[in-house]
């Protein structure tokens, strides 16, 4: 049984980026490549640990190192991806970057052999075969068990916000889905996603872990896949609500305002403040915005009497919080609305080139 314990919160404010990509030929069509980055040759040894397996043999996971400092997160990130694109480049493969893959069609693909996952194949099903999505994931230090969840439930209200920021999935299975994160709404058909409930302490949220793994509910704690969550067994406060990225200005602007969130509300808990909760049910609702409406979403406010416009919130959050790679972010045009306009005036096979990560 893995489980976690209050033991693994040792460290604040280290930093830790898992990213998911695609697996394309040259083309820039997902192809089946799992086993020969994986399987076939040693890891480049700038990536010692190696490239971790995803659902698809087209898919794939890299991670950085622990990062302690955060202000070599730009270097750590160009580390990991390089090392990836050359590993795949050796084999005739590239490697392309979003929510949702545009050319992919889950039917015609091959799911990975690995046990992990044919054991969730087995019990999920349909929700979990056709789940060709890619995310990232970005996980923060956190020196108190206690402490940790304390800030995971105030991320929940975030959560949202970050996925409009970084939406960047409006096809799926081939045509447009109206969205501009269908990955998010693919994703959370599975048990175990969305935004959860708020845990009293750790305590709690370690009772909730166990019993779901005792009760046959999920083979590990890896696959309590919310939104946001403690990682008992990393120590961290880790965010699961962005869509993949190609542009990893992006990735760093969005790991740079999580980050700053998670040692402001450390900072918080150790002040004894209190803060409103909204319930599960409109933090939901402002989930479906963001998947909706992506950078053009509102939110309900804290104390639910209003909305705010994304942009609002982006202003507010960098201004309060020293940042402004998030400004950048919203500034630009959004990742789906980039999909849509590359699709529409130049077609899919542009639109899947430029999804490619550069060498």
């Amino acid at each position: 049984m893995q489980l976690g314990s209050r033991d693994a919160f040792t460290r604040m404010g280290t930093l830790g980026i898992e990213e998911e990509f695609y697996i394309v030929d040259a083309d820039g069509r997902p192809t089946s490549g799992i086993d020969d980055l994986v399987y076939g040759r040693d890891p480049p040894p700038e990536v010692p640990e190696g490239f971790d397996h995803e659902l698809f043999k087209c898919t794939i996971e890299a991670q950085t190192e622990l990062i302690e400092d955060p202000s070599n997160a730009a270097d750590a990130l160009s580390t990991v991806r390089s090392a990836l694109v050359d590993h795949a480049a050796a084999d005739d493969y590239r490697i392309a970057a979003a929510g949702l893959h545009p050319a992919a069609k889950w039917r015609e693909l091959e799911h990975a052999e690995k046990p992990r996952y044919q054991a969730q194949l087995d019990r999920i099903q349909y929700p979990q075969h056709r789940n060709i999505t890619a995310g990232l994931h970005v996980h923060v230090g956190v020196d108190d068990a206690d402490k940790a969840v304390w800030i995971a439930n105030r991320l929940r209200w975030h959560a949202p916000v970050l996925l409009a920021l970084s939406a960047n999935s409006p096809f799926w299975d081939g045509f447009d889905t109206g969205l501009a994160s269908a990955r998010a709404k693919v994703f959370e058909n599975l048990p175990n996603t969305g935004i959860p409930s708020a845990f009293d302490d750790f305590d709690a949220f370690q009772r909730y872990e166990r019993r779901m793994v005792e009760l046959g509910s999920i083979e590990d704690r890896g696959e309590l896949w919310f939104d946001v969550r403690p990682h008992t067994g990393h120590g961290t406060v880790e965010v699961r609500a962005p869509d993949a990225q190609r542009d990893p200005a992006i990735t760093l602007a969005l790991t740079e305002y999580v980050h700053a969130l998670v040692v402001d509300y450390a900072e918080r808990y150790a002040d004894g403040e209190s803060l409103p909760s909204l319930r599960r049910e409109l933090l939901d609702e402002n989930k479906w915005r963001a998947i909706r409406h992506g950078h053009d979403a509102s939110f309900i406010t804290r104390d639910a009497t209003e909305t705010v416009s994304l942009g609002e919130v982006v202003a507010d959050e960098c201004d309060r919080l020293g940042i402004d790679g998030i400004q950048t972010v919203y500034d630009r045009e959004s990742g789906a609305q980039r999909q849509r306009r590359l699709r529409a005036d130049e077609g899919l096979d542009a639109l899947c080139a430029d999804l490619v990560l550069s060498p």
